[in-house]
């Protein structure tokens, strides 16, 4: 989720009851502080594609930074106040961005594997106008400001049981529709009943639509085996693609040849119903496998 959802979820949190004079801003800064890893993309955006949502989005993490703000403000007295109110902001931060397809690396740094609920996009609006509406009336009613937060909070907990029953009626309907040995459904923006597919068999890999309104598959693209190229594999040696190998579930190359150089594109397949070649890595080799340059496109 955005910077602007997490502030507004620390809010709502800090108005669940907590009204001592520092709690608006220990909420708001415990709500924002995992995007603290923001910071990587000082050395490359595939590095902040790699490292984002990695230990600062960590169990150890949340456990960490909830000590030291309960001792900074409670030391003398009210650590137990600070230290809860900071692990539940900094906790709904990390669930905010579970339920999207990003995903986060919960046990970082003792466990790399990445967690997503694959439930939401990246950027939901609709859990942000619901988190805003809570907000802008709690600040208008300040007497029903806590009845206001566990309302909102009893929203989203509703909104993202909605889309976790259609995204296992996703799955339902095209592991019924389909041949393929595995098949992921991804959320698409601002949809509930049209849900991306990425269907993976022995004869390559098979991307569309799913469409539970309809109830019709369409077919958007389908990938054959990658050709055995020993340049894809060098192409893995690049700094770029490493790190965009590390963040990909669904990673797919393509080889072109031109005018003397080739050109290594890898795609995320759960992305790509996206227009203008979003979350790619680029490697441009001589056919030597020396690399002349390498990009990622966000």
């Amino acid at each position: 989720m955005d910077p602007v959802t997490h502030a507004l979820a620390g809010i709502t949190i800090k108005n669940l009851g907590f009204k001592r004079r520092a709690a608006l801003w220990v909420a708001l800064f415990a709500s924002v502080a995992p995007d603290l890893d923001y910071i990587t993309r000082f050395w490359g955006v595939d590095v902040f594609l790699r490292y984002h949502r990695g230990i600062t989005h960590g169990i150890l993490a949340l456990l960490a930074v909830s000590l030291v703000i309960g001792l900074i403000f409670g030391l003398r007295k009210g650590f137990l106040y600070y230290f809860s109110l900071s692990a539940l902001a900094y906790g709904f931060h990390i669930l905010l961005d579970l339920i999207n397809q990003y995903g986060v690396r919960l046990m970082s740094p003792l466990n790399w594997q990445a967690y997503s609920l694959d439930l939401a996009f990246i950027i939901d609006p609709y859990v942000s106008i619901g988190l805003l509406a809570g907000v802008v009336f709690a600040a208008f009613n300040k007497k029903r400001a806590v009845a206001a937060a566990y309302f909102t909070l009893m929203f989203f907990g509703l909104y993202a049981g909605g889309r976790y029953y259609l995204h296992e009626k996703a799955e339902d309907f095209l592991r019924h529709r389909l041949d393929e040995s595995t098949c992921t459904v991804c959320p698409l923006p601002n949809d509930f009943l049209r849900w991306w597919f990425v269907a993976r068999s022995k004869d390559g890999v098979r991307v569309g639509f799913a469409d539970m309104f309809t109830g019709r598959i369409c077919f958007q693209e389908t990938y054959p085996p990658p050709a055995s190229d020993p340049l894809i594999e060098m192409s893995k040696q690049d700094r770029v693609v490493k790190n965009f190998l590390y963040f990909a579930k669904y990673p797919y190359p393509e080889v072109k040849r031109q005018n003397g150089a080739v050109t290594v594109k890898w795609k995320e397949l759960s992305y790509s119903f996206m227009a203008d070649e979003h979350f790619t890595a680029t490697v441009v080799m001589d056919e030597k496998g020396r690399v002349l340059k390498s990009y990622f496109k966000f």
